[in-house]
């Protein structure tokens, strides 16, 4: 029992030191500027397709909505507690961190893959 007690009392500590190798905010700047320089690039390459490019922004305007959501959830049990902000930017770096993957497989989308909407270069 002694040892459960001493075990259960490291745990936060252990916890904190990894939180502290890792700053979920920079992590959310970093992949936010990636995530615009793909969207960018995939505009460029639609420059001519006007209803495409809508649709473009159309999806990405959803795909924010969603990821605010989404990281609102994942934080709710800690609503309005000092672990809020942290909860959120972690949320929002892994999301924009998947997005941008997304992003890259449209601009690298393999020939005559039918159901990649962005022109090759």
């Amino acid at each position: 029992m002694r040892r459960l007690l001493i075990a259960l009392s490291v745990l936060p500590l252990l916890g904190a030191a990894a939180l502290a190798d890792s700053d979920p905010a920079a992590d959310y700047q970093k992949a936010d500027k990636a995530l615009n320089q793909a969207f960018r690039q995939i505009e460029h390459r639609m420059a001519d397709d006007a209803s495409g490019k809508a649709q473009l922004v159309k999806a990405q305007k959803a795909w924010i909505a969603f990821r605010d959501a989404e990281c609102s959830f994942q934080s709710s049990a800690v609503d309005g507690g000092s672990a809020t902000p942290l909860v959120i930017a972690s949320c929002k770096a892994t999301l924009t961190a998947d997005r941008v993957k997304q992003l890259d497989h449209y601009l690298n989308c393999e020939e005559g893959d039918l159901s990649c909407p962005v022109p090759r270069q």
